[in-house]
């Protein structure tokens, strides 16, 4: 439809698995998507063209005959971009996984600190979709050229704690991407080891992907279009219908809209409201640390002195001892 801020064909296939890409610039996710795909499906880093700045799905036909739908999304959750932005890519990437997500990939670098921002996206997500969402995260860490499994694991074991409370919380779901090996053995092996990661978190969810009101409320713009094809109305009345609903559907994507940019302005103010309490509280604990310090400083002075004066009134008691034995002789 003409006007639109929204795609005319937004309307996608449904899929046997949906996967939804989250992670910031740089951290090498879509080339994940890429390498997930078989193909190069997504602009990356990797690439000459520019970087995407939108959500974009791609998909492919797995060995078992299942359909795997990765989407790819432009940094949403680590503030980069304005909430009105990110309200209207959030809703697009929930539009394209109107059935729901089957997993979200966490993709970190495995050769970037991990930082409390990157634990502040995560942190964000659970607190925009619910504590559920954590059940269908998984962390992918990519350049795993550079970093090798066993090399991963023990930064993980020897990572701050922030980090390893997240490893926790998606119950050790993590696995490591090598996106610029042409080895089809490591290729197929690592895709192998992340599909089963996948299944795993399907099986625990009852095979259920993550939903929530707002993809109710976009699947049933969806299944209203397709009433349309079901109901044996002529051509004419097709065409009608089909204006009535494009002219009510953007109306109705701008209303989940703005649910998503309010939920997501209340969700940061959450966030800076929690992380202005950890600051407060890390500053009290600081300042009790220094003033336990300074006592103790003091304490040591104290005996310092004392031992000092203990130190001159031996001496004084030696040489009073001393004179006292020449003058016995």
């Amino acid at each position: 439809m003409g006007g639109s801020q929204y795609d005319d064909d937004w309307v996608l296939p449904s899929a046997d698995i949906t996967l939804v890409l989250v992670g910031k610039l740089g951290y090498g996710k879509s080339a994940t998507g890429n390498s997930i795909l078989g193909r190069e499906a997504f602009v990356s880093e990797y690439s000459h063209a520019s970087v995407t700045n939108t959500c974009q799905m791609g998909s492919t036909t797995l060995k078992d005959g299942r359909t795997i739908n990765v989407i790819d999304t432009p940094g949403l959750f680590d503030m980069s971009i304005s909430p009105d932005d990110a309200g209207k890519e959030i809703v697009k990437c929930m539009n394209m996984a109107k059935d729901g997500i089957h997993a979200v990939l966490m993709v970190f670098s495995a050769t970037s600190r991990f930082s409390r921002e990157d634990a502040s996206t995560v942190e964000t997500i659970k607190v925009f979709f619910g504590e559920k969402i954590v059940n269908h995260m998984i962390l992918v860490f990519t350049y795993g050229d550079l970093v090798g499994e066993s090399k991963l694991r023990n930064m993980l074991n020897n990572a701050p704690e922030y980090l390893q409370n997240i490893v926790e919380l998606c119950q050790n779901r993590v696995v490591i991407f090598d996106n610029v090996t042409n080895d089809r053995i490591r290729q197929a092996q690592q895709l192998d080891k992340l599909l089963d990661v996948v299944d795993s978190v399907c099986a625990n969810n009852g095979g259920k992907p993550f939903s929530d009101q707002m993809f109710t409320r976009i699947k049933e713009v969806h299944d209203r279009e397709k009433e349309v094809h079901t109901m044996g109305y002529s051509d004419e009345q097709i065409s009608e219908l089909k204006k009535e609903i494009h002219r009510t559907r953007d109306e109705q994507l701008a209303h989940i809209t703005s649910m998503v940019e309010e939920k997501l302005n209340c969700t940061v103010e959450k966030l800076q409201e929690q992380l202005m309490e950890e600051q407060n509280a890390r500053l009290q604990a600081e300042k009790v640390a220094y003033e336990a310090r300074m006592k103790s400083e003091e304490e040591i002075n104290k005996l310092k002195e004392s031992l000092r004066k203990a130190q001159l009134e031996n001496e004084e008691f030696r040489r009073l001892a001393a004179e006292r034995k020449c003058a016995i002789l």
